[in-house]
């Protein structure tokens, strides 16, 4: 059986450096493609475009995964911008609104990551709470907690237990956008992860399954893709 194709979106950065260039770059880190192909997926890098060409993309891939990353613009969402949330991020987010959208439309699995989890709220019409404090304890460094699947729901059947998992963010989903359950939560009650009803296969998490060893979740997307 061919290995499903599961596109995974990038970063884009004004500057970056490997060997002897400074260049802008559209990247990745390493732990998202590896983790697809531990998973039994072909990876593929999915950098920001425009977005009329989303649906196009899509319909090539078998799964769409969203990477973390900056802050969505609060904008996205008719907020006003806290002080404490990072500077925009433009093309990412109109284009991986638009790789939601595509996905959503086509019924492609699609597993958001982070921002990936936040973006799919906000394209449902949901909001995010700008800033969470006490939830990234050193800056640059992953930290670890527990997650607790909520009974019935699509994550619970991946990992019925509570997990706990690497992450890092310091905002959260705050109303949930149309149609979107809540399917996991940490301790204090902040939702860790987000799905859509059946028969689709849409699943955000929180955390960062790239940074760990549980391939749970990224199975289940590959299964859904096969």
């Amino acid at each position: 059986m061919d290995r499903p194709l599961i596109g995974v979106s990038t970063y884009l950065e004004s500057k970056a450096r490997w060997g002897v260039w400074e260049l802008e770059a559209a990247l990745l880190p390493v732990g998202y493609p590896r983790l697809v192909q531990r998973a039994g997926g072909l990876a593929v890098m999915l950098p920001p475009d425009d977005p009329a060409y989303a649906a196009e993309a899509v319909a090539r891939l078998d799964a769409v995964v969203v990477a973390g990353g900056p802050d969505v613009d609060p904008a996205r969402y008719s907020a006003e911008r806290s002080p404490r949330t990072g500077p925009p991020a433009p093309e990412r987010d109109a284009w991986e609104l638009a790789l939601i959208d595509a996905a959503l439309a086509s019924g492609t699995p699609l597993l958001g990551i982070c921002r990936g989890m936040q973006l799919l709220n906000v394209a449902l019409g949901g909001t995010l709470v700008q800033h969470l404090d006490g939830h990234v304890k050193d800056i640059g460094v992953f930290g670890r907690h527990d997650v607790t699947p909520v009974p019935g729901s699509l994550y619970a059947g991946v990992a019925p237990e509570p997990t706990a998992v690497p992450t890092y963010h310091h905002q959260a989903v705050d109303r949930l956008g149309a149609g979107l359950l809540p399917s996991a939560h940490a301790l204090d009650g902040t939702v860790e992860a987000i799905e859509l009803p059946r028969p689709a296969w849409v699943l955000g998490v929180q955390w960062h399954p790239e940074m760990g060893e549980d391939l749970r979740v990224m199975r289940a997307l590959v299964q859904a893709a096969s």
